[in-house]
Order: structure tokens, then sequence, then C-alpha cells
């Protein structure tokens, strides 16, 4: 199975650095396409097995699988540019680029190409944290089989876990994943502030923050216990942590919390 990736900047080239780690893709099957030499480079210094292409569409061709990557405003740009060198009858088009629906890029396809087969399209939300494997990437699709359905969910499972969602949930997902990413690391750097303030230099308390935030993900992520079952296991009558709890709705946690989310959609 071949794959070409257009685009290799953070997320392109992520996507290519971690599936060549995983089980589906050899280094060999996947080409990058990028206007810049400098993406292109470092992907190779990475791994020189992985194909790379400067401004040059020729393995769109070849590919089963092509995956846009490029910024939002390039994506139908990018569809043209690539037109010719589709086949809509085998081939499965994805795209990462944020608030682009698929009902346009349909659209454009229809519009650059006079095939008769329906283009096979997914529209994927991955996180930063796909550039170590650990992303939760939220997918859409339009005509694609539940077997097609499968096949990305595979892919992207080894990047972190995938889940299918309809278009219209995609928005609100963003919010929880790809926005909710960066309040996770604001937390961090609030509580290191604290450490600071109570004796830790800035690393010994981003580790200590930071470990103790993979175990409080893993236990709820094994137990699937709701958070206040977890909660109501460390407040001790009297003890202080719900000392804490409380200063922290105080202050609006997460009440803060709530309408950020809310914010991002």
């Amino acid at each position: 199975m071949k794959l070409t990736i257009i685009g290799g900047g953070n997320m392109g080239g992520a996507i290519a650095r971690g599936l060549v780690q995983g089980s589906i893709f050899q280094p060999s099957d996947i080409t990058v396409i990028d206007v810049f030499e400098a993406p292109l480079k470092a992907i190779q210094d990475f791994n020189p097995a992985i194909h790379v292409a400067l401004n040059d569409f020729d393995s769109v061709k070849t590919a089963d699988i092509v995956i846009l990557a490029v910024k939002p405003w390039l994506i139908h740009d990018t569809i043209v540019d690539i037109k010719f060198n589709l086949d809509y009858a085998r081939q499965i088009l994805v795209s990462i680029a944020a608030g682009v629906t698929i009902d346009s890029m349909n659209e454009t396809l229809l519009k650059a190409n006079d095939e008769k087969s329906l283009p096979v399209l997914f529209r994927l939300v991955p996180n930063t944290a796909i550039a170590v494997r650990q992303s939760i990437t939220l997918m859409a699709s339009k005509n694609a089989s539940p077997e097609q359905e499968s096949l990305l969910l595979k892919i992207f499972d080894e990047l972190g876990s995938a889940v299918i969602l309809p278009e219209s949930k995609l928005a609100a997902g963003t919010a929880l994943t790809s926005c909710g990413i960066a309040y996770f690391f604001r937390y961090v750097r609030a509580a290191m502030l604290a450490g600071v303030e109570l004796g830790f230099y800035p690393k010994e308390a981003q580790n200590l923050v930071v470990k103790t935030m993979i175990g409080a993900a893993a236990l709820l992520d094994e137990t699937k216990n709701h958070p206040e079952i977890e909660i109501d296991k460390v407040t001790t009558p009297g003890g202080i942590t719900i000392k804490g709890l409380n200063e922290l709705e105080a202050n609006g946690f997460s009440d803060a919390i709530i309408k950020a989310i809310k914010a991002s959609r």
C-alpha cells in the first residue's frame, strides 16, 4: 500500500515519521511532497528510505492514500494541482486541514475532475501529540465503505488512537482534543509556577506534574471511572486535597475550563 503526504511540515512530517515506526507501511511506501527543501531534508535525515519530492506530484498517481497536510487556505488550490493524478475509483483522499469541510472538498474535486466515480474523502483532526504517536485523532468520512473506515482507523491507531464521528461533531471534538491539549499544557505551566514558589526548580516541578498527569490519564483510561470517583479516593475529610479543590472551585476553575472549551468550538 502506497501513501503520499502533501505537506511535510509539523503535522505531515509527524505522520510520516510515526507511520514508518508502525506495522502498516514500510518507509519506501511513503512519499512526502513539499514546496520547501528544509522539511524534506528533515524527513530524510530521520529515515532516508522515505521518498521525498520537491513540488512534484507524480507520486499521487500510484498512491492508494493521499493525505493533504497543507494549510487550510491551500487545500482547494492543492486539489486543483493534483486533479489529473487522482483516480477516484481506487484512491482515498484525506485532509487534516482545520475548518475545511468535506462537502467543500467534494465540490472542488467534482469540479476538477470529470470522472463519474465519487471521491472517497476523510477529514481528520489530530492533535500535536501525534509527534510522539499519542494523538487522539477524530475522523469523518464521505463515500467511504466500512472497510475503508476500518483501514483509516487502523492506520491512525498507530499514531495514538482514532475515532469516527459525524462531521457535525468535529468542531466540538476539536475544542476537546486539538485545542484541549493546550489547556492541559497551561495547567502544567501553572502548577510549575506553584512548584517553584514551594521550593522546586522548574524542571523538577515539571517532571512531577507531568508524571502525575500521565498517571491520572492512565488511571481513567484503564478503569473508565468517572473522574469524581477517583477524586473521592484522595479527598480525606478535613484533609489537604479537599482544601485545594475548594480553592480551585472558589476561583472558577471548572467554569473557566467549560468556557474555554465552548469558546474554542
